[in-house]
């Protein structure tokens, strides 16, 4: 297992809704559990992988997914089984609706 730890500054958009949780951790797949917490303005990524060696594929993911949601105030726990970035994406993108029923 590798663990992860992403931060990204500045976000505009806050959630104020109960953490949710999306995904199941099994084969090829991931959960993600997302809540507001105080972060002054940052948003908080950790992730515990099976699939040693991709950091820089990580990276680019949320990367990716901050540009689209700009979360401020939010830590994101993922559970990963060695999920494909498309499912990872996908996930991500199911919490955050989950949480302001909007798209970015």
């Amino acid at each position: 297992m590798e663990t992860l730890h992403f931060r990204f500054e500045d976000g505009t958009r806050r959630i104020a809704a109960p953490p949710q949780l999306v995904g199941v951790v099994g084969s090829g797949n991931l959960e993600v559990l997302i809540e507001p917490v105080p972060l002054g303005g940052a948003c908080e990524i950790d992730v515990k992988t099976a699939a040693v060696g991709f950091e820089a594929t990580w990276q680019a993911v949320m990367a990716d997914f901050h540009a689209r949601w700009q979360l401020a105030d939010t830590r994101i726990a993922i559970n990963d089984m060695g999920a494909t970035p498309a499912v990872v994406s996908l996930r991500l993108d199911q919490a955050v609706e989950t949480m302001t029923g909007g798209t970015p």
